[in-house]
């Protein structure tokens, strides 16, 4: 890829590979807690619908774990009559095809939680405090629904079990968000995370996670359906949007109350150790305040007024990118280390193929950087946790600090 993206700048449809004739946009953005929500009981995993391969359960640390999915400059547009069509044969107005979609009205009309662990944790926390885990840091890339891909990672780490649970003592594990969409179980995914995050806390460690712009992408979906919204390019939605980056309606007739409040509730900065944790390699969390705690709370307070175009506006400035690559990338990351906190920025969103300016061809063959480890770079200040797992890439789960 060129390196022709001013900081900040974004790939249309969150596609991180401008198709041929197009010209990034505003409007055309695609777009990222901690413990299980009351009387949750992990499920298990349902049996694959007709015409659905089974997944494949990849334990073996010493299997190579890559996908050979389709790459990001193949988009997906959903399942409807227009899945195939290229961005520029859809509706101006990006009227989606899917109609049967639930959709909760953005008539600030509050929403009723149920009382979940966060509210009443299943272990005493006070005993098993995040002051006293002090166990390794680790972090997990970008998801994206390969719920055996990540199941493989964490194993190989020693971070869970063969069945899947924690066995990592008081470990910290921290993941950087986008755990829907592109991949077939994105639900799967979260629904592991929570569990997760229970099982480390009853351990003495924690397992918490980062809001991506696909957690916004799909609650905008779920919330406000294909009610119009401003964009710079004109009027958008967030179903068609969330259709045109990957949405998968799987995951989507899956989703329930508890996944909803769990990815409404997601901090969007953190600092662990030297490290300051992020989703999105952008500085517009600067946008949200000067402290970590001020853009969490001013995130949480935007999904809890739950206004379309206000929500819209934060997914698409949490879906800019590159802020960290070119010449003024170093300076940008002083910028955030300098308000926040931290030694180091971490974060995911951006594949590190795209980083590195090298990519394969469509079909997934030719070229292409092998991702096998984050990509450090920006003066040593920044490191990239996205190895592409949609890609002919790898999920990335790796101990903190680095040794590089």
């Amino acid at each position: 890829m060129p390196n022709a993206h001013a900081q900040d700048a974004y790939a249309p449809h969150d596609a991180y590979a401008p198709q041929e004739g197009n010209t990034p946009q505003e409007g055309y953005l695609p777009q990222d807690g901690y413990a299980p929500q009351g009387g949750y009981v992990p499920q298990p995993r349902q049996a694959p619908q007709d015409g659905q391969a089974p997944p494949q359960e990849r334990l073996d640390p010493e299997v190579r774990v890559r996908t050979r999915a389709r790459p990001y400059a193949r988009l997906t547009y959903g399942t409807g009559a227009q899945a195939a069509l290229p961005p520029d044969q859809l509706p101006a107005d990006y009227t989606p095809t899917e109609r049967d979609l639930p959709v909760v009205g953005p008539d600030g009309t509050p929403v009723t939680y149920t009382d979940t662990l966060i509210d009443q944790p299943a272990v005493d926390l006070q005993q098993v405090g995040e002051g006293e885990a002090g166990g390794p840091l680790y972090v997990v890339g970008d998801v994206h629904g390969y719920y055996d891909e990540l199941r493989a990672a964490l194993f190989a780490e020693g971070l869970v079990d063969a069945e899947g649970h924690w066995a990592a003592g008081n470990a910290r594990l921290w993941f950087l968000g986008d755990f829907t969409d592109r991949g077939p179980d994105g639900i799967g995914v979260i629904d592991l995370v929570m569990q997760l995050s229970a099982e480390a806390a009853a351990a003495g460690g924690y397992c918490k996670a980062l809001m991506g712009n696909h957690e916004l992408l799909l609650l905008g979906a779920k919330r406000f359906g294909d009610t119009p919204v401003q964009s710079g390019a004109g009027t958008a939605s967030f179903q068609a949007a969330w259709l045109l980056n990957g949405g998968q309606k799987t995951d989507m007739d899956r989703l329930q109350d508890h996944h909803l409040q769990w990815m409404a509730r997601l901090d969007a900065v953190t600092q662990e150790d030297s490290h300051l944790l992020v989703h999105s390699d952008t500085t517009a969390y600067l946008d949200y305040g000067d402290s970590i705690e001020a853009v969490n709370d001013a995130v949480h307070d935007v999904l809890t007024r739950n206004d379309a175009n206000e929500v819209w506006d934060l997914f698409r400035k949490l879906t800019k990118r590159f802020a960290f690559r070119d010449e003024s990338g170093p300076q940008a990351v002083r910028e955030l280390l300098a308000t926040y906190g931290g030694e180091r920025i971490v974060h995911g969103h951006s594949p590190i193929p795209y980083l590195l300016g090298e990519v394969g061809t469509e079909d997934g063959e030719g070229e292409g950087i092998a991702v096998e480890e984050p990509h450090v770079y920006a003066d040593g200040l920044a490191v990239a946790m996205d190895g592409g797992v949609t890609m002919a890439g790898k999920l990335l789960v790796v101990q903190l600090p680095l040794t590089v």
